[in-house]
């Protein structure tokens, strides 16, 4: 334990390997390579690998063995890495709701354009068409668009489908203002 609090302050703990530097400069390309070879990234390859030499630093390992058990070793720890970041991004995406990210200004300029437009075109088209679309995508069905509408329940399919075209011609013919 006492030795614990020691390399937590910074000093060098009295069971460091004479071979961890040569080790070291011989297998870290190596061992960076394997860790990039998993995750897709340098940096992040590289502190698997330091994670690897400190894991090796406290083995007895023989050094003839260092290069396999530390490639070993940055191909487990990096696919842990892969293992958590995808926990945490699901956690992450559960707790904003869905994965809900808020738009930047440029969205929300674009979104605002387009309702616009939509709307505009909407109101170009013919009366009963545009109320069928509105109530239909609104969430009522075809009974409840019908009655409201005093249509037969089988034109309300028709009559929406007919707003639909109509609406992409509109949205098609209307240039951005």
């Amino acid at each position: 334990m006492k030795q614990l609090s020691i390399e937590r302050e910074g000093a060098v703990p009295a069971s460091v390997r004479t071979d961890l530097e040569q080790v070291f400069r011989a297998a870290y390309p190596k061992v960076v390579g394997v860790a990039a070879r998993v995750l897709g990234s340098r940096d992040e390859a590289e502190d698997v690998a330091q994670e690897a030499f400190l894991a090796f630093g406290r083995t007895s390992v023989p050094a003839g063995e260092a290069v396999g058990w530390l490639c070993v070793a940055a191909a487990h720890t990096a696919l842990n890495h892969l293992r958590s970041g995808r926990r945490r991004a699901s956690r992450e995406e559960a707790a904003t709701g869905a994965g809900a990210v808020a738009p930047d200004i440029a969205d929300a300029v674009i979104t605002l354009d387009e309702r616009r437009r939509v709307r505009a075109a909407l109101s170009r088209l013919p009366r009963k068409q545009a109320i069928a679309l509105v109530l239909r995508h609104s969430g009522l069905s075809y009974a409840e668009v019908a009655a409201a509408l005093e249509l037969s329940p089988g034109s309300v399919g028709t009559t929406v489908r007919r707003a639909e075209t109509a609406l992409r011609k509109e949205l098609g013919h209307a240039s951005p203002e």
